[in-house]
């Protein structure tokens, strides 16, 4: 008899792919909704000399709402919404890694690790031209801007949303050329993929150890909903130096990893290297919370219907 702790992995091959990318822009467009505002936060604090304007996560939260209203929570956003392609890349390829991987080892840890990888590197590959012209955008305050680009009066008042995105698009192409939408690509491959990779296998373990703790009835979704969190606090703990640096790297125009890292550790000391972590394990709770619920839902959801009955998912 099948034992109901047991959490069941459902694979690609079990996956009625319409219904699967269909639901699963839905969600994404979700979560992005309601996470983009610490993302806009952790990468102010992030690039902000010292604490030149802001305390810390809840400090600057009041601060951009008082002075820029709840619409500078949203800078950057309808750009930053084209990353919607790179989300259903990435699945893709972590699902579809999974299934390659399977063929030669049977370890749930090996499959996720290598897919995990893999499914970063293929969706920073497209996400970094955005985040760069998003961070960008993010950087604007009222009057000034944190970063090297500032957009002029003239465009700050413009209706059209896309105005200030344009503005800063050829203000990164004057000054860097096509290179400039890349900058601190390998910096965001070096955060990205190793905190993908130890997310899911972290995230697998904890699933596993609360399954086996907990009464034979327990949700599964629910272990997996507190699996989640756990594990992203776990890789943004390990992963957060990284992206510090890459933050920087991306809005000051800095080229060089090693010289960004030398000048954060002589300005700030090791403590620079946490700048960002705590809005950063803040916004990943809930945001993960709602992924892992939204993605296991989904996964449920878009089971091929002769599966949906067949054991305990």
């Amino acid at each position: 008899m099948e034992d109901k702790r047991n959490i069941q992995i459902i694979e690609w091959e079990h996956l009625d792919k319409k219904k699967f990318y269909v639901f699963g822009v839905c969600m994404t467009m979700m979560i992005r909704v309601s996470v983009y505002p610490f993302t806009l936060i952790r990468t102010r604090l992030q690039v902000q000399k010292g604490k030149s304007l802001y305390n810390g996560t809840f400090d600057a939260f009041v601060k951009i709402l008082r002075s820029e209203g709840a619409a500078g929570l949203y800078r950057g956003f309808l750009v930053n919404t084209f990353t919607l392609i790179s989300g259903q890349c990435y699945v893709t390829t972590y699902e579809l890694t999974r299934k390659y991987v399977s063929g030669y080892s049977s370890s749930n840890t090996v499959k996720s690790l290598v897919a995990g990888g893999s499914a970063s590197l293929v969706a920073q590959s497209i996400t970094v031209p955005i985040d760069v012209i998003s961070q960008h955008l993010m950087m604007q305050r009222q009057g000034e801007s944190l970063g090297r680009f500032r957009i002029s009066s003239a465009d700050r008042k413009q209706t059209v949303m896309f105005g200030q995105t344009k503005e800063i698009i050829m203000q990164i192409f004057r000054a860097d050329g096509p290179k400039g939408f890349y900058r601190g690509y390998v910096a965001s491959l070096m955060t990205y993929i190793p905190n993908s990779a130890v997310w899911w296998p972290f995230y697998h373990f904890y699933a596993e150890q609360l399954s086996s703790l907990s009464p034979k009835d327990c949700p599964h979704l629910l272990l997996q909903a507190i699996s989640g969190p756990m594990a992203a606090a776990t890789a943004a703990t390990i992963t957060n130096p990284m992206d510090v640096i890459r933050a920087r790297v991306q809005v000051e125009g800095k080229s060089s990893i090693i010289n960004t890292f030398k000048q954060l550790m002589a300005e700030e000391g090791p403590w620079g290297l946490t700048k960002g972590l705590s809005a950063r394990i803040i916004s990943s709770t809930p945001s993960t919370i709602v992924i892992v619920v939204g993605y296991e839902t989904l996964k449920k959801l878009s089971l091929r219907p002769e599966l949906v009955d067949s054991r305990h998912w």
